[in-house]
This record gives structure tokens, sequence and C-alpha cells, in this order.
């Protein structure tokens, strides 16, 4: 500003009152600060002049583990949806599966100012971020609760999913499954396999330990880990993947090796009606996941006050039967 003010021979006052449109400029004035404005490329620190007043920013940070997953970028879409509602702008970051690097971004966009923030984590301990909330930093989790932490959490219904999606594959004759999940370490996936797990016990059997595959973390090692099962004895007719990439990976395993397995996963697969043999998916809506978060953040941010509030979203099974529908069942069958 004070370069502006020596470029167009004005106080820095009046540069201030131009850039806050008021109306009382004189019209020359104002121009020649405009045009020192254009010329020196200036552009006004609205961060800054939000803490110097002492309002909010006008910014929130939303964390995901992997920007690239369909499902955390629905998430970050709701969530922007209702922030653009609030004339809010939106900081997302990657934070990986790494505790430590999320820690380290949170703390970056605390020292950024931001007004809050909603969260997918990663696993590890939060309990340190207590301080930052006491200070005035709202955050809301999202698709997992924090560990160490007692805090507001948009969750999914993990465990009531699993059970019942296993339980249709029990219900359709399939009694050896194969599960395939990530690390048990993450709160989703330990719910997931107690869910399946509940399901072969409400249908008096149980599940067989020798046909679960964890801290499986990507589509290759999925498709790896289902083709070691294949040739197990005794080998699964079906399977449970834990998340969306697990069952990719599983489903292209499937697929070129002419298997009829069933398959089943957590999470919808983008363009799963498109797939050319039949897969079911546990689904949700991850959108209204990521607007409720952040409706809930901003009750925070305007200084309600209420005991940790946790909301469970309910899943449902969706079949696909694939774009080859009862000629694939007739071929796998002959």
């Amino acid at each position: 500003m004070t370069d502006v003010a020596r470029l167009a021979g004005v106080s820095v006052k009046t540069v201030s009152r131009v850039i806050n449109n008021v109306a009382t400029v004189d019209d020359v004035l104002a121009g020649r600060v405009r045009e020192a404005s254009e010329r020196l490329g200036y552009r006004p620190n609205q961060v800054a002049a939000s803490l110097r007043a002492g309002r909010a920013t006008g910014t929130i940070g939303v964390l995901v583990k992997d920007v690239s997953n369909a499902m955390y970028a629905t998430i970050v879409a709701g969530a922007t949806s209702v922030a653009e509602d609030r004339k809010t702008r939106v900081i997302t970051a990657h934070t990986g599966e790494n505790s430590d690097a999320e820690l380290a971004v949170i703390d970056d966009l605390c020292r950024r100012r931001v007004d809050g923030l909603l969260i997918v984590p990663s696993g590890g301990d939060h309990a340190s971020l207590r301080q930052e909330i006491d200070h005035g930093v709202p955050m809301v989790f999202v698709d997992r609760a924090p560990s160490g932490l007692e805090a507001d959490s948009v969750l999914i219904d993990n465990y009531g999913g699993s059970k019942s999606g296993v339980a249709r594959l029990i219900a359709s004759g399939h009694s050896k499954i194969g599960i395939i999940l990530d690390k048990l370490s993450q709160q989703t996936m330990s719910e997931r396999l107690a869910g399946a797990q509940a399901a072969f016990a409400e249908a008096g059997m149980s599940l067989d330990s020798d046909l679960i595959r964890t801290s499986v973390s990507n589509p290759a090692e999925a498709a790896a880990a289902a083709a070691e099962l294949i040739q197990s004895r005794p080998a699964p007719t079906a399977f449970f993947c834990g998340n969306n990439r697990l069952a990719v990976g599983v489903l292209e395993l499937l697929w070129d090796g002419g298997y009829d397995h069933a398959l089943l996963g957590f999470d919808d697969i983008p363009h799963a009606r498109l797939m050319p043999r039949p897969v079911s998916c546990i689904v949700y809506d991850s959108r209204v996941l990521g607007m409720i978060g952040a409706k809930l953040l901003f009750r925070r941010i305007d200084g309600e006050e209420f005991s940790p509030k946790t909301v469970t979203l309910p899943t449902q099974v969706i079949d696909y039967r694939g774009t080859h529908g009862d000629q694939y069942a007739a071929g796998r069958r002959a």
C-alpha cells in the first residue's frame, strides 16, 4: 500500500479507502490509485486485513488421504458446496497414510489462520490437537474418529454395512469368503472385519481365518492376495474387499482370469454399472459426508457450544449386474 501511495501521489489512508470502496474518495484520486495498483500488480492481502480487524479469514482446510481417490474428491466437493454458500474458500491438502505428515499439515494450516479444519484422519494419536481446538481452531473429523481426542465426527456405518453385505453373500450360498483388507490399525478396516465376522456368527458359522488377508494397500496387492487365495484349499467362492481400490484390483484379476467368484466391495466403484461382470458395492453418499462435516464445522466456527457430536451415515448394498448381464452368468456356468 505504501508503494501504491507513493506512485499515485496520495496518502496510504487514501489507498485504503479506495481499496475498501469508500464512496467519498475523489474520482481523480481514486483513478490514480487504481492505475498505480494495476502498474504495480498490487492485490490486497485479505487474510492480513481480517486478522488485523479481528475477523475470520474466510478459509477452511480440508485434509484427505488421497486426492486421486473418487471418494475423497467427492467429500471435498460436498464440503466446498457448503463453504461456497458461506463465501468461504477451501484449502485442500493431501496427507496419505502418514500420521506425522498429517500433523505437520494441520500445524501449517493453523499457522495460516484457517477458520477451521475438516479432517479425514490417517491414524496415529490426535491428542495434541486439543490445544489448537482450545485456542479457537474448530476441527471436525470425517470417515474416521480421531484417536485420543473427543471431537465432532461424521462416520460411516462400517460395521452394519459389512454385516449386511456379507450376510447377502452367505444367503447366496457362499460359506467360503476371501476377506481382503487394509491395515487393521485403521478404524474403518477393523469395524468392517467385525461386521463380516458378525454376519457369519449370525448364520451359525465362523469366518475362516485362513481366508483373511490384511495390510493390503493397493489394487496390485489386492489382486495378488486374491490370486493366492484362489489357489488355496479350500478356496473361496466369493470375495469381500475393505475398500474400492482393493475391490478394483480383485475385479481385474477375476475378469482377466475368467473366474466367476462373487465380489463385494466397501465403497462405490466409479462406473461399476459399466463393468463387464457383476459386482456388488456397499455404498453411501460421500458428498453428504462432506456436507454434513462442513455444516458441523461452521456451527463451531459460528461459536455454537455443544458436546462432541458423532453423526453416522447409513449404507446400502447395490448389485451391479455387469454389461453382459445374463450372458455373463451363462458363459461362466458353461
